[in-house]
């Protein structure tokens, strides 16, 4: 049986989704954004390790072309074809599907928040065979392949049409034991093609987690549509063990200078995790060999952690910032103060860890002063300590349906474009009113790169060859953020004229 898990290379004005392993969408003119996904990339392993014979196409990070995509897909000629899509491109996926059902005999199957959302919608729209519901769509995936192929169960949370009637086979499951899956092979998933402006070359990503970790408890924030679509507000680990069998192949097969953690808090916000991490990455003689990065929380920043990180070899942390004021923190259900954020922030920056802030504006319930005190406080800490390799990114609030966020957005009346056209959540436009200049105000924060004390830090904290390059791939990343910006700026001047 041939499985294809495929990306169409879909564009929009010359500008490329922001689509694998994106918690945001938007279409971007960057270059500097790649990020591989860890799932998807682990369920066409997981396939192919059963014997499947896989095709695995991301049409649209590898930048294809219609034609040489169409051949790649139709030279293989599927059983089975399997999409990752999002509200913002999923008109395009049921086109996508429609058109080839009239020409071939393949089934399809969507996966992804949007359809584990809404799966029944997608069968009104297209001619679709199946959706698989909740995050472990690797497990899935292969469970969907087996009943293709030897007739076993569907896996749960798996809906599907039957005599014209759309059933399911109840709600998706989580599986507990992640380091039952095998190490993904990189070279099928072709590793190389991805990577971020912030990481050093050659990177690599790994998950330490599936789901959202907070110091005592669980992350819960509002706006985030892969805890509450995917993952079910929970958080499981893997072994310190597993995680660190998974980095000493990359470092030793692939050469990878730097490993970025793309789980939603990485394990940083379990301190006995991390302490036995620390310990075996020093038993396997690879502290030194490999520099880390991960995303973080700023409340599980400590003194004592950032010096376990430091010590382990953490280069860079992702902390999200989202708001500079409490009252915002706190509707997102953030769960931390940005008094919180900003020490946390510091501690890390003090450990002479390198920090990359994002942060969102738009919230509906903000004034002006509310989003100047986020852009101060983001400016404090990007200005605090400054060393090449420090970032920031900034976006306007999206309110993903099927999130909390969005459903209070819909009960307040704060939608301003219409919630079921799907196009409107591609972070081009805002789609809840604002009493603030929404894009005017992303692009003054992503301009914080610009102060001079900014650019002189940077450029005088620059200590190899590899901070050099580190840079000149961040500055042509953030003047491709600020076209997509700009433009959009532009026209929303333009349409009030």
């Amino acid at each position: 049986m041939k499985v294809a898990l495929i990306y169409p290379p879909f564009t929009k004005g010359g500008r490329h989704p922001l689509l694998s392993q994106n918690r945001i969408f938007s279409f971007t003119t960057s270059e500097g954004i790649k990020i591989y996904p860890y799932v998807w990339a682990q369920a066409a392993t997981l396939l192919k390790e059963k014997g499947y014979d896989v095709l695995y196409s991301d049409g649209i990070n590898e930048r294809l072309g219609w034609k040489e995509f169409m051949a790649q897909l139709e030279d293989f000629n599927p059983d089975l074809c399997a999409l990752e899509t999002k509200a913002p491109i999923i008109k395009e996926h049921w086109e996508f599907i429609n058109n080839l059902k009239k020409k071939k005999n393949w089934k399809f199957v969507l996966l992804g928040d949007h359809v584990s959302f809404f799966p029944e919608e997608s069968f009104k729209k297209c001619e679709l065979d199946f959706v698989l519901t909740g995050g472990d769509f690797d497990f899935s995936l292969l469970g969907l392949a087996e009943h293709l192929s030897k007739g076993a169960d569907l896996p749960a949370g798996t809906y599907y049409k039957d005599d014209g009637e759309i059933k399911n086979t109840g709600k998706f499951e989580l599986n507990p034991d992640l380091d039952s899956l095998p190490l993904i092979d990189r070279d099928l998933t072709k590793w190389n093609i991805y990577g971020e402006a912030y990481l050093q070359r050659p990177v690599a990503y790994i998950m330490t987690t599936r789901g959202c970790g907070i110091p005592g408890g669980i992350g819960r924030c509002t706006f985030c549509i892969w805890q509450y679509a995917l993952w079910g507000v929970t958080a499981r680990l893997r072994s310190p063990e597993n995680v660190v069998k998974e980095i000493k192949m990359l470092v030793d097969k692939y050469k990878v200078r730097e490993i970025f953690d793309d789980a939603e808090s990485g394990g940083i916000w379990n301190k006995e995790w991390l302490k036995s991490f620390h310990q075996e990455m020093k038993k396997e003689n690879l502290i030194g060999r490999v520099i880390l990065s991960s995303n973080a929380r700023a409340d599980c920043l400590d003194k004592e952690t950032c010096q376990i990180l430091r010590k382990t070899g953490f280069r860079m942390l992702k902390v999200g910032l989202e708001a500079g004021a409490n009252k915002s923190l706190e509707i997102l259900k953030k769960d931390e103060t940005i008094e919180q954020i900003i020490e946390g922030t510091k501690n890390a920056k003090d450990a002479g860890l390198r920090v990359m802030l994002t942060t969102m504006v738009g919230y509906p319930w903000e004034k002006e002063e509310d989003v100047r005190q986020t852009h101060e406080v983001t400016r404090e800490l990007m200005l605090y300590k400054t060393h090449c390799g420090d970032a920031l990114e900034a976006n306007v609030i999206i309110p993903y349906p099927g999130t909390p966020l969005y459903y209070k957005c819909k009960q307040n009346n704060w939608f301003i474009r219409d919630p079921e056209n799907y196009e409107n959540y591609g972070i081009s436009e805002a789609i809840v009113r604002s009493p603030i200049d929404d894009n005017k105000w992303c692009n003054r924060i992503w301009k914080v790169h610009y102060h001079p004390k900014f650019i002189l830090r940077s450029l005088f904290t620059a200590r190899s060859i590899h901070d050099i390059k580190l840079l000149l791939r961040g500055v042509k990343s953030l003047m491709g953020h600020v076209r997509d910006w700009a433009r959009v700026w532009r026209r929303e001047k333009q349409s009030k004229r």
